[in-house]
């Protein structure tokens, strides 16, 4: 895959998944013009993560049964601008709620996109990709902090929906004329098939344990960039929504992160990356718990964070991906599961403590989410089992898309 198309890739999810968190930064005005009680915004977020979850379980088994995905990837973003649309014209919550549900059904495109880059890629190549097309999820969701403080300072949070929707659009028709057809190896599945292949996928240890690392993972995200806003725009700092926004910066971090994670999972290194990144996470919350008092250790401590929770990420779908060679977007969809649920679970918990306990509650409760990630890789690696093979560079495939290594887990 060349540059331009990963590029294109990596843009379609770092708009799609911008609509679900670009009302972060401005949670404060945007509940306060839509009625919604400062206890409660925390719902505005979830509602696009609610959304997110539904299209996890009833869109991405599409991309195993549809014949060509970037057709799929186009209308998913034209419906994921009707949203946004939506959303932007809202006059009361329930209508806001309807277009940010909206947009995060069809804001899968994500993982559609991801299956395809993928399918794509030599093995090889695979982390390099995936961490490639990935970094623009991290953009998408930090960068879109600066971007959206500076226009709801200038033209109203309403304004970034409607950019959103534009770029949304605009990136479809590339998507039709830029990217080849995948050769799909095999007969498709129906969609009915698909579907509850679901269920057979979350029996299995390797997609449970990631999945719960992913649950943890982001539910510590979640809670820091849910709730940080709250604290800057109050006493002692009274920041803006343009300077609020900024410490997107900080977090962008994560996009080299991600990319680099995509190289050492190449390299077959993958668990030991993951047990440093969770201990990364976990210590990133003593710098940003500093928040009352300094500024200078909340932007190390985001940089940490973002970095470890990237690194992760891009491991754990490179291990699925490639234990699962032909069932790509199922595969995905169902890790991604995890990853919507920690993310509500931490958009709505993280402002309903700040109300009760202040940036210390919200502190101890992302350290928290952090150290059960890390039981959780703990467990699994002190106790062994025979789960799905994963490549190192150099193995060969079997016919069933499995390594012909016998060691289980390689890169333990």
């Amino acid at each position: 895959m060349d540059v331009w198309r990963r590029l294109l890739l990596a843009a379609v999810c770092g708009v799609a998944v911008a609509g679900i968190y670009a009302a972060q930064p401005v949670l404060e005005p945007m509940g306060r013009d839509l009625g919604v009680p400062a206890a409660h915004a925390g719902w505005i977020v979830a509602s696009g993560q609610f959304g997110y979850l539904a299209g996890l379980v009833l869109l991405v088994p599409l991309g195993d049964v549809v014949a060509h995905r970037r057709r799929l990837i186009a209308v998913h973003l034209a419906i994921t601008a009707t949203g946004m649309i939506l959303t932007a014209s809202a006059p009361a919550a329930w209508t806001a709620f309807a277009g940010l549900t909206v947009a995060g059904v069809f804001a899968v495109v994500v993982q559609t996109t991801v299956a395809y880059a993928a399918s794509v890629s030599p093995p090889a190549e695979r982390g390099r990709n995936i961490g490639a097309v990935t970094s623009g999820v991290v953009v998408g969701i930090l960068g879109a902090r600066v971007v959206t403080g500076a226009l709801a300072n200038i033209w109203g949070w309403r304004s970034i929906y409607v950019v959103l929707a534009v770029l949304s659009l605009g990136l479809a028709a590339l998507v039709l004329v830029a990217l080849p057809p995948e050769e799909r190896p095999g007969r498709p599945v129906g969609y009915g098939q698909a579907v509850a292949s679901l269920g057979g996928l979350f029996g299995q240890r390797l997609l449970l344990t990631r999945g719960l690392i992913a649950f943890f993972l982001f539910a510590s995200f979640g809670t820091l960039w849910s709730g940080l806003s709250l604290p800057l725009a109050d006493a002692p700092w009274r920041l803006s929504e343009s300077q609020v926004g900024l410490f997107g910066l900080a977090g962008l971090a994560g996009a080299v992160g991600a990319a680099r994670a995509g190289r050492w999972a190449d390299a077959g290194r993958t668990i030991r990356v993951t047990g440093l990144a969770l201990t990364l996470l976990v210590l990133s919350w003593a710098a940003i718990a500093q928040l009352p008092w300094t500024l200078g250790l909340l932007a190390v401590g985001i940089v940490a964070l973002d970095f470890a929770v990237q690194a992760v990420h891009v491991s754990n779908q490179h291990l699925l991906t490639t234990a699962h060679p032909l069932r790509t977007s199922s595969v995905v969809g169902a890790y991604m599961v995890f990853y919507s649920l920690g993310s509500a679970l931490g958009a709505v918990a993280t402002t309903a403590v700040f109300t009760a306990h202040g940036w210390t509650g919200c502190s101890l409760l992302g350290a928290g989410f952090s150290l059960c990630a890390l039981i959780v890789w703990a467990a699994d690696r002190r106790f062994p089992h025979s789960g799905a093979p994963v490549l190192r560079p150099g193995s060969r495939r079997t016919r069933g898309g499995a390594s012909r290594e016998s060691a289980g887990q390689v890169g333990r």
